[in-house]
């Protein structure tokens, strides 16, 4: 979890969060701290304290400590020794430790309405007094080596060691100037308490300070509403030795802010050149557009009665945290997601309407993150929320700052880790609404000349040597996380950011001289290890995910080893290699042993999210797995049958569909990505509204499309309606993530692939406990065949995706309740073998007998199709 303490009334504070009671007893107030006021606490300190935390939350709940500690299970425990007992929901608190509510018969004690997610994914809750407030890890000293440590899981990189030792040098050089000269990193970090608009004190009043580094600017005011756009000598700024622009506007006489919540401001400034302009302050809050205008405005943004209840919702009130941050998870199953465009209804939706409808599809999928994309505020909405304009400023089109906290609050209330997908790797070049030439001049942020522009995104390229690009870039990082409590960060476009050709027209061989040499920006590798440190050590639980194509090694190793620091990469070769066996053709063609070497081809000791489609599969122009394998007959032959026309193109690319994507997520990664509605087969590509307009990098005319807003939309009705087969692919996605909860086989230690069979087109692997067999044959069903194991039997039938849930035969189900005795003797180099029926073009995933139950889809718990018994022997969120 992010330690953090939770507040009553304001003054008492509890660690964690303090489950309401629940049989009949009532919460007591106490106050549980995890640390003095002022106190700082490195990572390590904080997460020694956890157990002591719980045990005092457990006896502010009235809930004995025997109910929630259970023993540390075996390495294959026994269904019959340690089975839990889900026949009633558990409530887990932010150290993970599992509430369950049963009698001693362990049937269910109240609701008996409880849905499976009530099992799987319960809901936290705390008293309703109750305010989350963070504490912050400390700022970690520089270990004191030469920044080689990395090297101990790779000795290859010995030949590159020159390279890391200067990029480790300019690191610690960095982190002691900002020691030395801004009063240490954390403080560096806090830009936005200093830049902006905040409230202060200037000679005893009280008042708004607004601050702006612009330092070629000549003159600067600010306007607005508040003084009709036009400036009194009182709106003037004046400009210190640092290039930094400052104003104090005292409060009115009856103590009212001299600038209204929710009014419009701008900066009016006389740039370099002397010419005058009115700009959208660079760290602005919020900013919006009319809709009969075309311009952005900034947007003062204090609401008036103060800081709410928590959990509250009112439009004059700032929203208070309600509920702490989830446990960080043994592995990430994130869910892709863009708030606008989540609606079934062809309109941009909101942060309220997404955190009532889209929130509990997620939380019944079960998948335990969501990827939140477009948060920053970007004039041009087609971007996909790319070329930022506003980089401290929520997304107006969606709803205000306080809803989409609201949003967050209400995700970790389900249990749900929020990553934001944030753009530190270029900006828009929009003058009129951005930062781009701010002051007029071509540099300030960003490398001035043809190195500061990004030719094939048509956007400015930060300057990451530059102390103020640092001090701005590190604070939004930390704003977000602080502000709004993400939990971390999805890091586009890193392999842009990382070397000097953009990783553009360049083939990345895995020759180290390709990473470590003049191509490498070293600047701005050097500031991903600074907010990776930054991140890291003040939320000891973040999470961050950087998008690098390239194989950067030692991405992901710790910085404190010298490394870059991000927790996981995106493993972005996957889903280019579904997209071209795909294009084959001819399944006969598709080759086995290089699907598994994509699919398992990452570096040893960096974890990597793996991922068959993204976002980037579903935009216009490209196609999305679901459109490769069917095509327009989706238009035509998606009902079930008995309810319209049949296609033999649509059994394929449903069946193939459910082996992609199981395969995607037990070989390709540490952690799982899927983007909103492609669980189901979601039809047609996304289109943003835009009008003609031309490619910056060729010249090319595209077309617009009107600004509709028809294809920009999620279609939820589809995997909804029973009368099509869309529900077949959601029921598959459902059941292959619960089995991840179940058995943990995305982390698991165990992994090993036995066979990769060309001639019979059949993969063979284990994954924990579990064994997956794959036969991608089109036309030839196998009879006894034998598969290789580690653990000796019986095994039986978990999950098929032949199941009539998912649109299957039942040729192998898990109703039949067979098991497969094993024998010893080497089989595919493995102690122990069984045998199966493996019909064309299915999976199928064995697990060990005593966790199988034929009829678990049957009880309150269950979840179609899946037959593992209660919630499995390694159940985690």
């Amino acid at each position: 979890m992010q330690l953090g303490k939770l507040q009553a009334g304001g003054r008492l504070q509890a660690g964690g969060a303090a489950q309401k009671a629940r049989r009949g007893a009532s919460p007591r107030s106490a106050v549980v701290t995890a640390a003095a006021p002022g106190e700082k606490l490195s990572a390590l300190e904080l997460l020694r304290r956890e157990n002591e935390l719980l045990r005092q939350t457990l006896d502010v709940a009235n809930v004995p400590i025997d109910a929630v500690v259970e023993p540390a299970a075996p390495s294959r425990p026994s269904a019959a020794a340690t089975a839990p007992r889900p026949t009633a929901p558990r409530m887990t608190s932010p150290s993970g430790a599992a509430l369950s509510l049963l009698d001693e018969t362990g049937g269910a004690v109240g609701d008996a309405s409880l849905i499976p997610e009530d099992y799987w994914s319960p809901a936290i809750e705390v008293p309703d007094n109750m305010e989350y407030v963070d504490e912050y890890g400390a700022i970690s000293p520089i270990p004191n080596h030469d920044g080689t440590e990395c090297f101990k899981w790779d000795n290859t990189l010995w030949s590159a060691a020159e390279h890391f030792k200067y990029r480790w040098n300019m690191f610690k050089n960095i982190r002691s100037a900002i020691d030395q000269n801004e009063g240490g990193f954390e403080k560096f970090s806090q830009g936005y308490k200093y830049y902006g608009f905040n409230r202060g004190e200037c000679k005893g009043q009280q008042g708004v300070w607004y601050r702006e580094w612009a330092p070629g600017a000549k003159a600067m005011a600010l306007v607005g509403e508040f003084n009709n756009w036009s400036p009194t000598d009182a709106h003037w700024a004046f400009k210190n030795q640092y290039g930094t622009w400052e104003l104090f506007l005292p409060d009115n006489p009856d103590g009212t802010s001299a600038i209204p919540h929710r009014t419009k401001v701008k900066c009016r400034l006389e740039d370099v050149n002397g010419h005058w302009h009115d700009k959208i302050p660079a760290w602005i809050k919020w900013s919006t557009q009319e809709h009969n205008e075309i311009l952005f405005n900034g947007v003062y943004w204090d609401p008036p009665k103060g800081k709410g209840a928590p959990g509250e919702i009112d439009p004059e009130k700032t929203y208070t945290f309600k509920y702490p941050r989830p446990a960080k998870p043994r592995a990430l199953r994130i869910y892709e997601c863009h708030v606008g465009m989540s609606s079934e209804e062809p309109k941009v939706n909101s942060y309220l309407e997404f955190m009532r409808d889209v929130l509990p599809r997620v939380r019944k999928l079960g998948y335990n993150a969501i990827q939140i994309m477009a948060i920053q505020e970007h004039a041009y909405y087609g971007s996909f929320g790319y070329h930022v304009t506003n980089f401290f400023g929520v997304s107006s089109r969606c709803g205000t700052p306080d809803e989409l906290k609201a949003l967050v609050d209400e995700a970790h209330r389900l249990g749900i880790i929020v990553l934001m997908d944030i753009v530190h790797s270029h900006a828009s070049k929009n003058t009129n609404d951005g930062i781009n030439m701010f002051d007029g001049t071509d540099g300030m942020y960003f490398h001035g000349g043809p190195r500061g522009n990004h030719w094939m995104w048509d956007s400015r390229c930060f300057n990451y040597g530059n102390w103020e690009t640092l001090r701005f870039l590190l604070s939004n990082a930390r704003w977000w996380m602080d502000e709004y409590k993400f939990d971390g960060y999805r890091f586009d476009g890193v392999t842009s950011m990382m070397y000097h050709h953009h990783g553009l027209s360049y083939t990345f061989t895995g020759n180290y001289g390709e990473y470590f040499g003049m191509n490498t920006d070293t600047d701005a590798v050097v500031y991903l290890m600074l907010v990776n440190n930054l991140l890291h050590d003040l939320f000891p639980n973040c999470i961050t995910i950087g998008e690098d194509v390239s194989g950067m090694p030692a991405f992901c190793r710790p910085w404190t080893e010298g490394g870059v620091g991000f927790d996981y990469r995106l493993q972005m070769a996957i889903a280019d290699k579904w997209i071209e066996v795909m294009k084959l053709h001819n399944d006969f063609a598709w080759n086995m042993g290089n699907l598994v070497h994509t699919l398992t081809n990452r570096r040893y000791a960096e974890a990597c999210v793996g991922y068959a489609e993204s976002h980037d599969q579903a935009l216009v122009g490209d196609k999305t797995i679901a459109f490769w394998l069917m095509d327009k007959d989706m238009y035509d032959y998606m009902a079930v049958p008995g309810s319209g026309p049949q296609s033999m193109i649509v059994d394929r690319g449903i069946a193939l569909h459910k082996l992609i994507r199981l395969l995607t997520i037990a070989l390709g990664g540490e952690s799982y990505l899927n983007f909103m509605g492609n669980e189901f087969g979601h039809p047609e590509w996304i289109d943003f509204p835009r009008v003609d307009s031309y490619d910056p990098s060729t010249g090319k005319f595209v077309p617009g499309n009107g600004g509709s807003l028809h294809l920009c939309r999620r279609r939820w009705d589809l995997a909804d309606a029973e009368f099509l087969k869309y529900k077949f692919l959601q029921a598959f996605d459902r059941a292959m993530v619960h089995l991840d909860k179940a058995f943990g086989y995305m982390s698991a230690p165990n992994s090993y692939i036995s066979r990769k069979d060309e001639a019979d087109k059949v993969i063979v692997f284990e994954r924990g406990d579990l064994v997956f067999v794959f036969n991608f044959h089109p036309t030839q069903s196998f009879q006894d065949y034998r598969v290789g194991c580690r653990e000796p039997g019986p095994y039986k039938l978990i999950l098929s995706s032949d199941e009539e849930v998912f649109g299957g035969y039942r040729n192998i189900t898990k109703d039949a309740d067979a098991a497969f005795q094993t024998q010893s003797g080497n089989y595919d180099n493995r102690p122990h073998s069984f045998q199966v029926y493996a019909p064309a073009r299915t999976c199928a995933v064995y697990g060990p007998a005593d966790w199988a139950d034929k009829d678990a889809d049957r009880k309150p718990h269950g979840i179609p199709g899946l037959g593992v018994k209660d919630l499995g022997p390694y159940f985690s969120r």
